[in-house]
């Protein structure tokens, strides 16, 4: 069975996208509204600045007890996120994830077109299970070389 790739197990097709300006209230509404769990910061002309994920609002926004409703998306988002074209392995991108510590990882083509976020929830066990292993292997290989 061949493996799947990012943009065929992306659950949502569409991108979710706000301006840097806009307020973190906004973002937490376009994410509950679109049932996902990060939006993308685009400028004018479509290129992607950062994201804003559910943790970034819980560990940079509530834990440090900024107000939603006039703090701009710009001042907690992660900027210049990493990214992967469509046609990257989901056990690759899973195990970046898992490696890099996050859960969204914006999908874009060779040409900056933006196609949307792969979410960890859109990988399957199998794949999952398979970076995990993975992840591991690369850690006991790194011991081993010291």
């Amino acid at each position: 069975m061949p493996e799947r790739t990012v943009f065929q197990s992306m659950s949502q097709r569409h991108v979710i996208s706000l301006g840097p300006n806009a307020s973190l209230y906004e973002a937490a509404c376009v994410m509950t509204r679109a049932n996902c769990g990060s939006v993308l910061i685009i400028d004018s002309s479509n290129t992607l600045l950062g994201i804003v994920t559910e943790r970034d609002l819980m560990t940079r926004v509530m834990a440090k007890a900024l107000d939603p409703a006039t703090t701009a998306c710009s001042a907690v988002m992660t900027r210049g996120p990493r990214t992967v074209p469509p046609e990257t392995k989901v056990a690759d991108a899973v195990l970046l994830m898992i490696e890099r510590g996050f859960r969204n990882l914006p999908v874009i083509t060779a040409e900056g077109k933006i196609l949307g976020v792969f979410s960890a929830r859109d990988a399957l066990p199998r794949e999952v299970n398979a970076a995990v292993s993975l992840a591991e292997f690369n850690e006991q290989v790194n011991d081993a070389l010291g």
